[in-house]
């Protein structure tokens, strides 16, 4: 392991083995990588990097394994370079795991995992490297930095009235998800987080020989740690376990970065536009599902709900309790040195004569203190106080909001800038009041979502138990719409607290109630919004506003008035690709109703709406979803522009590209224009939140960059297309089509698809994997349908098929373009000027370059019907290698990631150390189906899954 970097060059070999498929796949996918010499330069600190950190793992698992399992994983690494330059068989490296004990393929497994989680941390300074270098040499601002956003605004000559009507609403809500094909432990976060700042220390201190030598050795202590820490669990996470596994990031960097760039964004804006009229709220809030999303989770009860929203407003109070404490103890300030003005004074509780006043900060932050502690005490259970914090209350009044501690600290900060302070206000303090600006005493806002059918059963219940209709659901969508409309106008609830209801029933309620505490506990930024998966008509979203009705969160107004109050906005959910095509009109006749439309003006004229990127690309495949999804978008701000409504919209994407996932500045400049408006927010999900918010340097770069596409797609034209749009929205709806039929022919149409898909990757063992607390299927059905997106994406993409990111688009290229060559160029055209159409191109081109059909072919032969294997897998290879060539004509280019250098390093450099967990966990995967079924095998497999998760970065 000492050499861990070989070079990759080369082809995949060819050589048919026995029970193979016919045909088989005789490229690699690493003949579209280019890498020149100026690329290895460039990289050569990279290598460095993680020759350092490959070489300590590989003592450490000499030293701790031995040295038969260190020989077995040097020859593996070998082999794997060999395979990819060509020199031997891969069958040659294969036969290296036929049989082989298993408890000597567990330490092989962990070797190349802990390696692919190092390679990702050194890839990751590394950027953090080629940045500073850039900013060091007064490069201009890096793309998709706030810096270059600025200049691009500048460079535009907005005027103050333009960015007052675009950014009036401004927020950017990432929301952090309960879908963790990230299956880090929090021991293996932790120490990782510590190997990267002995790195950093490494790079940016002048060390003598032994203070390197010392830094190394605290590498190796962290790295044994690793070695000897499991990296999966024994146990399934519980829902408590993911709502706390969130909660961390604030600690880790969410609180340090999240307000110093909102006071810097709103600064710069300010300096530039000082005219416009920018509120002082925060652009950057924080989201959470964890806890509120039951639709196919079981696990999400009352209970649930509590502590999420709970442990959340702690999470918050407590920052707020430590920050004054410790502004406390810096503002030591004394009255005989400093003017202390009469408003200070008074929050101090002190007169000019008090002797107590000498130092009127201390007595002002920690008569502030002592009121936060009292709020705590109010709205907690016994237990999160100390008691030493439950001393300071003594009679001190709660507050109540936290816009009366934010007034408070505002006092403070006024008295530093009276006696020119200004430099310490701006330091702790400004970072402490910004903190409260943003996450105030609820620290972020839980979405509630249920599925659609869900709510109709329910509601058929409450209003068959009132009298009001026997058999709802036999009801037309006129008639539904009716009911609900005269119920949503009356003010009695259909229910009372001692109604016998179905389980069912009762839980829902119980659901609804619990947010409606935690709404008048922490405040209604608590539970800010309720989302309807499947929603597919307007009695979907009355539904909704039944049970928020029930449990007081809605309320109807008086008789006669229309004037409907609600502190949750109702969110529809349109995720297939027809309810997307249909969600405009949908939008269109829920804004028809009075009612509802008074409840939006209400809401500031705004109605936010979600679009799932998941649902739909396994509904149509990945060009058809991705084209319904723009569709859907111009339909929506058409609509909204008719209504003369605001409109937010909520992007439900993944961390792969078969789920929307992709470079978050390039999708959000995608696009379609007045889609953004100022407003966006977003899902964060998997392994793709410890990858972008583990620590404040990465965070803070991430945020950035949702803030930069955010303001520039406000502001700026950024579609590109001009008078061309029409024809090229035509053109594309025709693309889509062929896209999906194709895509249909293979997962819809194909007699045994199915079973191939189950045989031929580890879904079935992905159940296994203690990654999270829901179950794989919405219900217990062999259907696709049914299938969560995450097990969908995460078993093709263990197997390197990647199918959900570009399968369907080579045949429907090829069919539009035929022989001619002018479609051909107008394909070039949208290419170079058409962010959209780039994007979709850039992610399927990164999916492929992940994709490795060679090695997709040793899974395929876990088939047992080899006629269906041979049909199925041969569909996909054709298709594999039309999608490369149509990419390559319509570029201009066979490198595949030409345009993504950060990519191009990681597959180029380390995709070779994949080669054996692929390839272990075919053998793994024949033995448990041979009737194997051990614990060992059982965690092995998990293992290599961890790994290849781990490796690809974005696998489910």
């Amino acid at each position: 392991m000492s050499r861990i970097l070989g070079i990759l060059v080369g082809m995949s070999e060819s050589v048919p083995s026995r029970g193979a498929p016919a045909r088989r796949p005789s490229i690699s996918i690493v003949d579209h990588i280019v890498v020149d010499d100026e690329g290895r330069a460039l990289t050569e600190p990279l290598r460095e990097d993680i020759r350092l950190l490959g070489g300590i793992l590989g003592e450490v698992v000499r030293e701790h394994s031995g040295d038969d399992v260190f020989e077995l994983v040097e020859s593996a690494r070998k082999a794997a370079f060999a395979v990819r330059r060509n020199e031997i068989d891969r069958d040659e490296l294969a036969a290296k795991f036929v049989d082989l004990d298993v408890d000597v393929a567990i330490p092989i497994i962990r070797a190349f995992s802990h390696f692919a989680l190092l390679a990702n941390l050194a890839e990751d300074i590394h950027r953090e490297r080629r940045r500073a270098i850039h900013v060091r040499a007064g490069d201009p601002p890096q793309k998709s930095s706030l810096a270059a956003t600025y200049r691009q605004l500048a460079e535009a000559g907005l005027d103050d009235a333009e960015v007052g009507r675009a950014l009036a609403d401004a927020a950017v809500v990432p929301v952090i998800t309960a879908h963790p094909t990230e299956t880090r432990r929090r021991t293996v976060f932790e120490a990782q987080n510590r190997i990267t700042e002995l790195m950093r220390f490494r790079e940016r201190t002048e060390l003598t020989p032994d203070e390197e030598a010392k830094v190394a050795e605290s590498i190796r202590r962290q790295i044994i740690t690793l070695w000897q820490t499991a990296l999966i669990r024994l146990e399934r996470l519980t829902i408590q376990d993911e709502i706390r596994s969130g909660l961390r990031y604030y600690d880790a960097s969410f609180f340090e970065v999240v307000p110093e760039i909102n006071t810097s964004v709103r600064k710069a804006l300010r300096s530039a536009y000082p005219r416009a009229g920018l509120a002082e709220e925060p652009m950057i809030r924080m989201g959470s599902w964890i806890g509120g999303d039951r639709d196919g989770n079981p696990y999400v009860t009352p209970e649930v709900v509590t502590l999420a929203t709970t442990l959340a407003a702690q999470t918050a109070v407590r920052h707020h309790l430590d920050e004054l404490e410790n502004l406390a103890q810096e503002l030591s300030m004394s009255a005989r040195l400093i003017t202390a003005v009469e408003p200070l004074l008074e929050l101090a509780g002190a007169g000019p004569e008090d002797a107590g006043a000498d130092e009127p900060f201390r007595l002002a932050l920690r008569h502030i203190r002592a009121r936060l502690v009292a709020t705590a005490d109010e709205m907690f259970d016994e237990g999160f106080l100390s008691s030493n914090d439950l001393l300071l209350i003594d009679g001190e009044e709660p507050y109540a909001g936290a816009g009366e501690l934010l007034a408070d600290l505002d006092v403070v900060d006024a008295a530093l800038r009276a006696n020119n302070d200004g430099l310490i206000a701006d330091d702790r303090l400004l970072a402490l009041r910004e903190a409260v600006r943003t996450f105030g005493f609820h620290l972020s806002g839980l979405d509630m979502r249920q599925n659609s059918d869900m709510h109709e059963e329910v509601v058929a219940e409450l209003l068959a138990w009132a009298g009001v209709h026997p058999d709802y659901a036999s009801l037309d969508e006129p008639d539904r719409v009716e009911i609900l409309t005269a119920e949503l106008q009356a003010r009695r609830p259909l229910t009372r607290p001692d109604a016998e209801l179905s389980e069912l029933a009762t839980k829902e309620l119980g659901i609804v109630r619990a947010a409606a505490r935690a709404v008048a506990t922490f405040g209604p930024e608590a539970v800010p919004n309720y989302i309807i998966s499947m929603c597919t008509s307007v009695s979907d979203m009355l539904e909704a506003l039944i049970l928020l009705k029930e449990a007081g969160i809605y309320d109807p107004g008086p008789a006669g008035e229309n004037s409907p109050r609600c502190t949750v906005r109702v969110v529809p959910l349109f995720e297939t690709i027809e309810d997307l095509q249909q969600g405009a009109a949908t939008m269109a006749a829920v804004l028809d109703v009075p009612f509802y439309r008074a409840l939006v003006e209400s809401q500031n004229g705004m109605q936010e709406i979600m679009l799932g990127y998941s649902d739909s690309n396994k509904d149509g495949g990945y060009m058809a979803a991705n084209w319904a999804l723009y569709r859907a978008e111009l339909d929506l701000v058409e609509m909204a522009a008719k209504a003369g409504i605001r409109l937010r919209l909520f992007h439900g994407r993944g961390g792969t590209v078969g789920r929307g996932g992709g470079p978050s500045y390039d999708a959000i400049l995608a696009q379609p224009p007045g889609a953004v408006q100022g407003s966006l927010r977003i899902t964060e999900q998997g392994e793709i939140i410890a990858a972008k918010y583990a620590e404040p340097v990465v965070a803070r770069r991430n945020l950035e960059t949702l803030l930069a596409a955010t303001i520039e797609s406000s502001l700026l034209d950024v579609e590109g297309l001009g008078e061309e749009s029409e024809s090229a929205y035509e053109v594309m709806d025709d693309i889509a089509a062929k896209a999906r039929a194709a895509y249909s022919r293979l997962v819809h149409q194909t007699p045994g698809f199915v079973e191939y898909f189950t045989t031929s990757t580890p879904l079935s063992e992905i159940g296994a994997l203690n990654i999270g607390s829901r179950p794989a299927s919405r219900k217990q059905t062999e259907k696709i349908s049914d299938l969560r997106a995450i097990p969908w994406v995460l078993s093709w993409t263990q197997s390197r098929v990647m199918l959900p990111g570009w399968y369907g688009t080579g045949s429907a290229f090829e069919e539009w373009v035929g022989d001619d060559e002018s479609r051909l160029e107008t394909l070039r055209r949208y290419y170079e000027r058409w962010p959209f159409f780039r994007s979709v191109m850039s992610n399927m081109a990164q999916v492929l370059a992940k994709s490795d059909m060679s090695l997709a072919h040793r899974y395929a032969q876990l088939v047992p019907d080899e006629e269906l294997r041979d049909k199925v897998f041969g569909m996909i290879v054709d298709e594999h290698e039309r999608t490369i060539e149509m990419y390559a004509k319509i570029t201009g280019t066979d490198d595949l990631l030409h345009d993504n250098a950060a990519l191009k390093r990681s597959v180029y450099n380390r995709f070779p150390y994949l080669e054996p967990l692929n390839l272990l966990q075919v053998e793994l995967l024949r033995r448990f189906r041979a009737g194997e079924d051990t614990p060992l095998v059982r965690r092995g497999i998990q293992l290599t899954m961890n790994g290849l998760a781990t490796a690809l970065r974005n696998s489910g």
